[in-house]
């Protein structure tokens, strides 16, 4: 073989459903006048990160390899054997792709039961914190917390590639589709929730200043792709509220003409403060201290006393 290619879709963040890499990279890369499998090699990797963890790396987490031919899946083993400690090979570039779709899929199902749970406590009057702090069965139970919706290049994405491709084998991915309406509702719920604090400390929505502390999908990182907190914003702002927003790692938000200010500033004069994204390192409990109300949307206030707290 004249050229050698490794092809890793989901390490680059494109969409790659089963089918992705043999029926749309191979074709366009054998424009070239040379054929896969022979005169190059394919596979696919997919990409398994998590931003902003710093104890799995490429290195030590497991990497999955699946290749168009024998030859190919051992060349990207040949390769990836050197950066990683451990392989996972599948027998078809289909199952290498379906594996990254699987565990986004799994976290985004679970998700989306908490957050519904945490929507019906609400209306039951039981803390949702309570119970996910209560669930502690040491045995096939993962815990999960609820919170404004899903956020990244991944979750909120990845599941409805696999509900097209699912169409087209006649075939309606009910469940994954379910669970993904759901944790797109998230934000609306926790704007229902800010309304009606402001209502029961006798102020509406229209005019007050709201801050917000945290903007990015996850605490500790910059990426707000597919943050809840823009939905957030953009909700709050057609209802008339007055904005601010304090985020370490987001210095500017240009598509709402804002930007990052001090904690301090944030608070300052703020008729309602909403922890979207709890960071570390933000001073929360000068939060307790220093604001009018707060709507916590994390549970990072979880075991406080103060009575100024809403939580989700």
């Amino acid at each position: 073989m004249t050229t050698v290619g490794i092809i890793g879709l989901g390490y680059v963040g494109l969409p790659a459903y089963p089918g992705t890499t043999r029926e749309r990279v191979v074709p366009l890369l054998e424009e070239s006048g040379l054929a896969a499998g022979r005169d190059f090699h394919v596979a696919f990797s997919p990409e398994r990160v998590d931003p902003g963890r710093t104890d799995f790396t490429l290195r030590n987490t497991p990497k999955v390899v699946g290749g168009l031919t024998e030859a190919c899946a051992e060349r990207a083993e040949a390769i990836y054997g050197i950066v990683c400690d451990q392989l996972v090979r599948v027998a078809t570039l289909e199952a290498a792709e379906l594996t990254k779709l699987l565990e986004n899929i799994f976290r985004s199902v679970n998700i989306a039961l908490v957050n519904e749970l945490a929507m019906l406590t609400d209306r039951m009057h039981i803390d949702i914190w309570e119970v996910v702090d209560a669930a502690t069965k040491p045995y096939r139970f993962m815990r999960l917390q609820p919170g404004p919706g899903m956020g990244g290049h991944c979750l909120p994405v990845d599941p409805f590639y696999l509900s097209w491709r699912a169409r087209e084998f006649d075939m309606t991915t009910e469940f994954i589709e379910l669970a993904g309406k759901i944790n797109q509702q998230m934000p609306y719920h926790c704007v229902a929730k800010v309304q009606r604090a402001l209502n029961d400390a006798g102020g509406p929505v229209k005019g007050s200043r709201i801050a917000l502390l945290g903007v990015s999908y996850k605490p500790g990182v910059g990426d707000i792709r597919e943050s809840p907190a823009l939905k957030i914003l953009t909700l709050l702002s057609a209802l008339g509220a007055e904005l601010r927003y304090h985020d370490p790692h987001v210095p500017t938000l240009p598509d709402h003409g804002l930007s990052s200010i001090p904690l301090e500033e944030a608070l300052q004069d703020a008729d309602l403060v909403l922890i979207v994204t709890a960071h570390p390192g933000v001073d929360h409990e000068l939060v307790l201290q220093r604001a009018k109300l707060v709507v916590d949307l994390r549970g990072i206030t979880r075991g406080s006393r103060v009575e100024n707290v809403v939580r989700l």
